[in-house]
């Protein structure tokens, strides 16, 4: 692509394009330059065709980068693009709004007759007035019975000044507040759909892990058990259950089988499906975000709701307060300013938007949060649960050895059960999977349909044999399988500082793989803030022996510890927990943990686990640091505190107002339009960082 340099100082460059683009080539343009780790800020300047690259390295990298782009092949995440274009496409449709607002104002204060004036301003009345007149035939007292109660004594009074910039202040205010609202979901809509995972393609007989922005329509997908499905399309094969909750509410899986229509987004909970892919393209997805954000009720934390209702609460006082100030003093002007004035607009603008800002600053931090009651349940929460594996140790432990109990080598035992685990993303599945890669053990799909067994294990048949790998409850108690003759020294002296992942074959042990399952660096400093946070009672729950949990809880500080527990023990434990009477969080990574995370008050997943914890899960950390748990205990008591300071200010600037117009030291039309500036002040104030 050409261009010329502009401006430029060390770490930033200003450049303008001298290749004619449109504005979706633009917006492909930001997505593929700030998708580079190198570059840490990018703005495109479409009315001037200018781009400016803040950037970390070298700059010949953001030089070739630049040259490079063509938005004809530059690769980039189309849900990518589809948010940034609808953010560009909501300022500009807004912007517009507003000038021409503006504009009619002018003509109409300035160049239209009087007579002619009055009449528009008649029919614009209509409208506030058949909106109080709708509320009152509710037996309601709302906001939009004020407004028209203004609007009509004024002009009775026949002083149209004072109504045509009521109803101009009135329509300014509902453009901004309606912006404002819709810009929030909008950045948090793209920021959350900025996703791309990878996905099984059939290849005839084989499958293949490729990546999602290599499917094409009507190519045929696997998804396993525990995974989303990434695109809407028809089952050609297998049948399962599909957990649809995320877009339908449905609390019961639906089976799902040859014939039936299936949606990107929702979860394989039993079974295995083989998809025709129908839609490819990322927007549907960011739809389906923006619909759940702006249409599920149950999302809305309960300040949110009461904010709501004490807004229309308020509304009679207000009124009272008019009739009040009109017996006190029978002016007409000072009654008003007070009918200017209400507590409604500020209350409902500023709650969702705290709110809204606190999820979509969360998300920044790599923490994607499903609704604004998780964030207020987060903040009240004094008990938290976690469990061990991939979450207080690192999320990609490592094999350290492969003990046999048989004649095969240990890499061929590796490979088999590599070739099992592959199916199942786990942290210590993923172990397996990376060793046996880092051997150059290549595997075939050898073995038969692979089947999840939600209590630690997976069960296979290869050549004729029944295949089992899993934790020792799973292995030796529930399946009854045994230690070979002459091997039982062996077992016994297994190393303790290792957890163990048992493989048997038709009933007998075949071999012990050795993982070692660091603590993260992070996690005893994470234990330690977060009980300094609130949390009074702080638990570790885990499948693994007694042994290697009790080692874990020492070194990390839990309160108290529970091994060997089967998912259903996570799950009743979290409810006694709530039972009485605790705010109980679940912090979870596998499909083990699904029951855990769905039963407690929130549910917290870590995403290098699997895909059904992430989508029963309230909230989704991204980043690789437990750390981020404590930033979200900060974010959601920052948002808590923000909110009550909206409120105890709301409260503050309107009697300020009331007085002020009651005093005669303003006029209704002043307190109107100070009233809307300081409605949008606090809207505009409560979308800035909390942290």
């Amino acid at each position: 692509m050409k261009y010329e340099i502009k401006h430029e100082i060390r770490g930033r460059l200003r450049v303008h394009l001298l290749s004619k683009l449109t504005l979706k080539d633009f917006d492909k343009l930001y997505c593929y330059i700030y998708a580079h780790e190198f570059v840490s800020r990018c703005k495109v300047y479409t009315a001037t065709s200018d781009l400016m690259v803040e950037y970390i390295g070298e700059r010949r990298e953001i030089i070739h980068l630049i040259a490079d782009y063509n938005p004809k092949t530059a690769i980039v995440a189309e849900n990518a693009v589809t948010a940034i274009s609808a953010s560009r496409e909501l300022n500009s449709e807004y912007k517009e709004k507003l000038v021409r607002k503006f504009v009619l104002r002018m003509i109409n204060r300035f160049l239209i007759p009087f007579p002619i004036r009055v009449a528009v301003l008649f029919g614009k009345s209509f409208k506030y007035i058949a909106k109080g007149i709708t509320s009152l035939s509710k037996g309601k007292l709302e906001v939009s019975v004020l407004d028209a109660t203004a609007i009509v004594v004024s002009m009775i009074r026949q002083d149209f000044a004072t109504a045509g910039s009521v109803m101009f202040l009135l329509e300014v205010g509902e453009i901004l507040e309606d912006w404002t609202h819709k810009k929030s979901v909008c950045d948090l809509a793209g920021s959350m759909s900025l996703n791309v995972s990878k996905v099984w393609l059939k290849c005839g007989e084989r499958s293949v892990l490729v990546n999602t922005n290599e499917v094409q329509k009507n190519d045929e997908v696997i998804v396993h058990a525990g995974n989303m499905i990434p695109f809407d399309g028809d089952v050609v094969g297998g049948e399962a259950t599909v957990n649809q909750s995320s877009l339908t509410g449905e609390s019961i899986p639906v089976k799902k089988e040859n014939g039936s229509y299936v949606y990107a987004g929702t979860v394989v909970e039993e079974g295995e499906l083989v998809i025709s892919v129908r839609k490819v393209g990322g927007s549907t997805r960011y739809e389906k975000i923006v619909s759940m954000i702006e249409d599920s009720e149950k999302l809305k934390s309960s300040v949110e709701s009461k904010a709501e209702h004490l807004a229309d609460r308020l509304v009679p006082y207000t009124f009272i307060g008019t009739g009040l100030v009109w017996l006190a003093t029978r002016n007409v002007m000072k009654t008003l300013s007070v009918l200017m004035v209400d507590f409604s607009c500020a209350l409902k603008l500023a709650m969702p938007i705290t709110v809204l800002s606190a999820i979509r600053e969360a998300n920044c931090h790599n923490i994607t949060v499903k609704g604004g009651k998780f964030m207020e349940k987060f903040a009240a929460a004094n008990t938290i649960v976690f469990d061990k594996t991939g979450t207080l140790t690192k999320a990609n432990p490592i094999v350290s050895k492969v003990i046999p109990f048989c004649d095969m080598h240990p890499d061929e035992l590796l490979r088999i059960a590599a070739c099992l685990e592959e199916h199942f993303p786990h942290s210590m599945a993923n172990a397996v999977v990376n060793s046996a890669r880092e051997k150059n053990l290549i595997h075939d799909e050898m073995h038969s349909k692979v089947e999840y067994i939600v209590a630690h294990g997976i069960a296979s048949s290869i050549e004729g044999k029944n295949v089992l790998i899993g934790s020792y409850h799973f292995v030796f108690e529930d399946k009854g399988n045994a230690v070979p003759i002459g091997y039982e020294e062996q077992f016994v002296t297994l190393p303790d500082e290792y957890s163990h992942l048992y493989l048997c074959m038709d009933g007998y042990l075949a071999a012990v793989i050795c993982i070692e399952d660091p603590v993260r660096e992070e996690s005893t400093d994470v234990i330690s803030r977060l009980r300094e946070s609130g949390f009074e009672n702080i638990v570790m729950m885990t499948g693994d022996s007694k042994r290697t949990a009790k080692a874990i809880a020492e070194k990390v500080g839990v309160d108290k510890y529970y091994a060997e527990v089967l998912p259903e023990d996570k799950a009743e434990f979290v409810m006694r927990e709530k039972a009485k009477g605790n705010t109980v969080v679940m912090i979870g990574d596998g499909i083990n943990d699904s029951p855990a995370l769905s039963a407690a008050d929130v549910g917290v997943a870590i995403s290098d686990g699997a895909e059904i914890a992430r989508e029963i899960a309230d909230i989704t950390i991204s980043a690789d640091n437990l750390s981020e748990i404590v930033t979200l205990r900060k974010l959601s008591k920052a948002m808590m505190k923000r909110i009550k300071r909206n409120y105890h200010s709301i409260l503050a600037i309107n009697s300020g107002l009331i007085i002020l117009g009651v005093g005669g030291f303003a006029q209704p039309a002043t307190t109107a339009m100070l009233h809307n500036a300081s409605t949008l002040a606090i809207g505009l104030g409560s979308m800035r960082n909390l942290i």
